[in-house]
């Protein structure tokens, strides 16, 4: 099995989100992805088979569970196939639980065409602000629960207690955000029942972000900034019931996985 580790969101090795790509002919059982995936302990393991059709079905697993939508692994996917499979650029499709994405190469930078999902407002959940540290303006639900902070400089600072977030279980994950500096807006995002203590940089989150502060700025083109240690930047477009999330990518590792 063809096996890549490419870190998205970034120009550079090293940093933004690091997500595993492996190459199928058929599919496998779900406990062998699943081993796959917590084998190799990263965010997210993607897993395509080509179809008939010429797209490809894409599937992603964290180390304990599968998921239905996610960024990172889908960009390194594309990376994957018009760079290192097909060595052209242009567009790839993918078939999903989210449905079909599409992810198209202009230059350096690939391009997810996602569906968005704005979240609706909501009281803020008990023993929330205790688990996050500082005081929080504002929740709203989607997936994920996207919660408000006052200031960038509060997101970057966030030491969270991930044994009482993973208490939380109405949402996938908790994503924190705020008003960029240099930036539109910044976040974090943390996914301890998934697996995920803090993932360095979360596309399908971008899902719920971009209506979110399309909303609040009156923009449809922003920047995101994500404040992990190794951080990532994102082009983002609002596109009605679509978002376009954009960024680069590098490839790290190319090797086979022996089964």
């Amino acid at each position: 099995m063809q096996y890549y580790v490419v870190d998205a969101f970034t120009d550079r090795l090293f940093s933004g989100n690091p997500a595993g790509v492996c190459l199928l002919e058929t599919w496998p059982d779900d406990a062998v992805m699943q081993s796959i995936a917590m084998e190799n302990n990263l965010s997210e393991t993607a897993f395509l088979v080509r179809e008939s059709s010429g797209a490809d079905g894409l599937r992603w697993f964290t180390p304990e569970t599968e998921i239905d939508l996610c960024g990172h692994a889908t960009l390194a996917s594309a990376y994957v196939l018009m760079n290192e499979v097909h060595a052209v650029s242009g567009t790839v499709e993918f078939h999903t639980k989210s449905g079909t994405l599409t992810v198209s190469q202009s230059d350096d930078v690939f391009t997810m065409d996602f569906p968005s999902r704005p979240p609706v407002p909501c009281e803020v959940p008990p023993g929330l602000e205790q688990a996050l540290g500082p005081p929080v303006l504002e929740t709203h639900a989607s997936r994920d629960l996207l919660v408000l902070l006052e200031s960038e400089d509060a997101i970057r600072s966030l030491r969270p207690d991930f044994s009482q977030l993973k208490q939380h279980k109405d949402a996938f994950a908790i994503i924190v955000t705020a008003r960029g500096t240099d930036c539109d807006f910044v976040s974090r995002f943390f996914a301890p029942g998934a697996g995920i203590p803090e993932d360095p940089v979360t596309g399908s989150s971008h899902s719920t972000l971009i209506p979110f502060w399309h909303t609040q700025l009156g923009r449809n083109q922003m920047t995101a900034r994500q404040l992990s240690a190794r951080g990532g930047t994102l082009m983002c477009e609002y596109c009605g019931d679509r978002v376009k999330i954009g960024g680069t990518a590098v490839c790290y590792l190319r090797g086979v996985i022996n089964l």
